[in-house]
């Protein structure tokens, strides 16, 4: 536990099949299940022409795809990458605001820690726990990386990274160019290479900052309120809990928009891959 008497790891609450089940968790398990509620009772009352809830979650819908459109420049992407950014937007919205719901880091069971009987919260924003953030980032860049594949080709995608073609097109160059421009040719490609190993490199970075701002900022307002609610009771915080409901939009928004710059990116073609095809099909007629 920190000095402001927010844990930085999620408290453990029970044991599942031998996993921990700790407080952060319960919290978005609560998330999915307010989410899966939702889904099922949109389906039961789906109407052709819509009303109420079912008009409120297509506004929300057609809201998302416009915003996803001013990356992707292509609404067939955009429907595309829809289930991933909309998913993680709402649910980090989602589990943001479940932390300011009062009873929310109040209402736990009393446990003896460290020769200390001390409060252990039922519920903690899953945003604040570290374990769950770094997942989400890994799961969301290793699924850029598979959507690439999948769009763009094997070859084609890993080549943006290991530009062995370009290597070996150099080297062949030899017998065909003087010996000068060869050397010239086979000193760029080698640099090329290297940078896509940094590029390699920087996808790992990707996860890791990707998890840590999201968890940083959401647990600094954890500290924040909790601050605030020891020292100056109750009504002065409030303007600071609003404060907090922008900023979990705003998480939940950087986030999803970062997650949907890499989408867009493993789906591009390679930089001059369509002049050679052009090329070539030109070449063909």
């Amino acid at each position: 536990m920190n000095d402001m008497g927010v844990p930085i790891a999620a408290e453990k609450l029970t044991e599942l099949y031998g996993l921990p089940v700790t407080n952060s968790l319960v919290n978005g398990w609560v998330a999915v299940l307010l989410f899966a509620a939702l889904a099922v009772a949109l389906r039961s009352r789906a109407k052709l022409a819509p009303r109420g809830l079912q008009n409120v979650v297509e506004a929300l819908l057609e809201f998302l795809l416009d915003f996803i459109d001013q990356v992707t420049h292509d609404r067939a992407r955009s429907r595309r990458f829809l289930p991933i950014v909309g998913t993680l937007f709402l649910f980090i919205l989602l589990s943001n605001w479940l932390g300011l719901v009062p009873g929310v880091g109040s209402i736990g069971i009393w446990e003896m820690v460290h020769g200390e009987l001390e409060l252990v919260p039922l519920f903690r924003p899953a945003t604040s726990d570290l374990n769950m953030t770094l997942a989400m980032g890994i799961s969301s860049v290793l699924a850029s990386h598979v959507i690439g594949v999948a769009t763009i080709g094997f070859l084609r995608h890993w080549g943006k990274f290991i530009q062995v073609a370009g290597v070996w097109k150099a080297l062949r160059g030899f017998g065909r160019a003087k010996i000068g421009q060869a050397l010239m040719g086979l000193f760029v490609a080698l640099i090329e290479l290297m940078v896509g190993f940094i590029e390699l490199m920087s996808e790992v970075a990707k996860m890791i900052s990707l998890s840590l701002r999201l968890f940083g900022n959401v647990f600094a307002g954890e500290v924040l309120l909790y601050v605030f609610f020891r020292l100056v009771g109750f009504f002065l915080p409030i303007p600071f809990m609003f404060m907090e409901i922008l900023v979990g939009v705003i998480q939940a928004m950087i986030f999803s928009t970062l997650v949907l710059v890499y989408l867009t990116a493993a789906t591009e073609q390679p930089h001059g891959s369509e002049e050679a095809h052009g090329a070539a099909a030109a070449a063909h007629h």
